[in-house]
């Protein structure tokens, strides 16, 4: 009987269970979208019992459609969407309140506050990351303080925080019949509490937020052979499998896209957009607006860092113009109308829907269309559209050169958004770099099957995975050097124009 890795990938759009054989490549997969919930502007939310759901009719789904039985799977390996904040009661399994998603502005005025304290370098200097509405920890304060009885029961040990790792690998593992509450530390790294050095929840940062300790999950690897827990008999494998490997969404695609050395690079093209530059077991802080964040820690090894650059809105801009605005019913016929004109036509759309992250972190921003004219058609829109993912990350390679040194060579890409042959050519044009789809472009969800599998051992080590990594497309630069520079600056230009939309208090 053939054995496989299972994934969990936990997105924040949709979740999606895979199966992938020893060399990497998939045997099963079925996916299911999930609603998003927007309260009010600013806010965006999601049902962690729909999440839940979700999670076990995608198993169940790829299990019937290959034909496999669970005993067939020698471990499983959870990864999911970073930073989204989920508090439930440890005895019944609810949730106090909606997920909170890392999208969401609700939390700016607590970082307001801890900005005005004079507490932003402290943060920066114990976490790598700066006081932003993007991560956990102020998402856990709004929920304490505006939740009716939450506080009182986390100060009692039955409120119980996770990000959707920690909710999926409770859930997985019996909930509240013995669930295991554990997160990695790459997940912890999200969440402004963690301590880079120590590997620990920082108990000054604690009393900062106001949040108690005993609601955190527990740090483990993101490889741990000495697995989290087994799944529940009564759950939807109908078996008890060892979950051994939990990564967060860009560092599983990370290790997926196999940058295990020093230097090397990976984008994911999703909901936003994500560039991880491994440094190695060294932290080095960003003075160019990059996170400092856990890249993974296998087993017992040291610890691997990162510097990333996060792009809030990319593959989410695509499905606003779907959704929102109606302009085509598919969100891949993007690339169609783009290519029905010649260049952007003098337009740029800045999607600062949920303010800028790296490298500006400016939660004043909002979304900007310039440079319209009566010229101006719905196909200028949509390659002005997939041009700001572009532009975006260049801005994000710079910022990466400028704090690390390296000169990239060529930028390994991931996600959705991949197989947008257009924007991928305007990429490496835009970058100056090539830039390299492997065959598997689903890495998010091999890279948490490759941190399970290493802890069972069904890979022996990193070079059974780099033995894996194939190359699918190289798109090469094409583009003169003066046309590029002269799209840039106006590009930075239009950038310029979204600062200071929303007035703070």
């Amino acid at each position: 009987m053939s054995k496989y890795v299972g994934a969990i990938d936990q997105g924040t759009t949709s979740t999606r269970f895979m199966v992938f054989d020893h060399s990497g490549l998939e045997v099963a997969k079925h996916q299911l979208e999930h609603e998003q919930i927007y309260p009010q502007a600013g806010w965006v939310e999601h049902d962690p019992l729909e999440i839940w759901a979700r999670t076990q009719d995608v198993i169940k789904g790829a299990m019937q459609k290959a034909g496999l039985d669970a005993l067939q799977l020698v471990a499983i390996g959870v990864t999911n969407q970073r930073e989204t904040t989920v508090v439930w009661n440890k005895q019944t399994g609810k949730p106090y309140y909606n997920a909170i998603v890392w999208q969401d502005t609700r939390t700016d005025r607590i970082c307001n506050q801890l900005e005005r304290d004079g507490l932003a370098d402290l943060f920066r200097r114990k976490t790598g990351l700066p006081i932003a509405t993007y991560f956990s920890g102020p998402k856990i304060k709004w929920i304490l303080d505006n939740v009716e009885g939450v506080r009182e029961a986390a100060e009692r040990g039955d409120a119980l925080f996770g990000n959707i790792d920690t909710w999926i690998i409770w859930n997985l593992t019996g909930g509240p019949n013995g669930g295991k509450h554990i997160t990695d530390v790459t997940n912890a790294s999200r969440t402004m509490l963690m301590n880079l050095e120590t590997l620990d929840w920082d108990d000054e940062l604690l009393r900062i937020l106001g949040i108690p300790r005993q609601m955190l999950p527990e740090i483990r690897p993101s490889s741990d052979p000495s697995i989290y827990g087994m799944t529940a008999a009564n759950g939807p494998f109908g078996a008890e499998i060892p979950v051994c490997g939990d990564l967060g969404d860009q560092q599983a695609a990370t290790v997926g896209q196999t940058c295990f050395d020093v230097g090397e690079a990976k984008n994911t093209y999703g909901t936003g957009c994500f560039m991880l530059l491994n440094t190695g077991t060294e932290i080095v802080p960003s003075k160019s607006g990059l996170l400092t964040t856990v890249c993974y820690k296998f087993g017992d090894e040291p610890a691997v860092y990162a510097l990333e650059g996060s792009i809030a809105i990319t593959g989410a801009l695509v499905q606003w113009l779907r959704d929102n605005l109606d302009f085509f019913d598919f969100s891949h016929h993007i690339e169609d109308y783009a290519r029905t004109v010649e260049d952007n036509g003098g337009v740029y759309f800045v999607p600062a829907f949920s303010g800028l992250f790296a490298p500006y972190w400016r939660s004043d921003a909002r979304g900007v269309i310039v440079g319209l004219t009566r010229y101006a058609n719905k196909g200028h829109i949509c390659r002005a559209a997939l041009e700001a993912t572009a532009y975006q990350t260049r801005e994000v390679l710079d910022a990466m050169k400028a704090d690390s040194g390296v000169d990239l060579a060529a930028l390994k890409v991931d996600g959705g958004m991949v197989y947008n042959e257009l924007l991928m050519q305007f990429q490496a044009d835009i970058l100056n770099v090539p830039v390299v789809r492997p065959q598997v472009a689903e890495t998010t969800s091999l890279g948490a099957a490759y941190a399970a599998g290493l802890a069972v051992g069904f890979w022996s080590n990193l070079d059974d995975l780099r033995q894996n990594w194939q190359v699918d497309k190289t798109w090469t630069p094409a583009m003169d050097a003066e046309k590029r520079e002269k799209l840039y600056r106006d590009w930075k230009r239009a950038v310029e124009r979204t600062f200071g939309w929303v007035e703070q208090d």
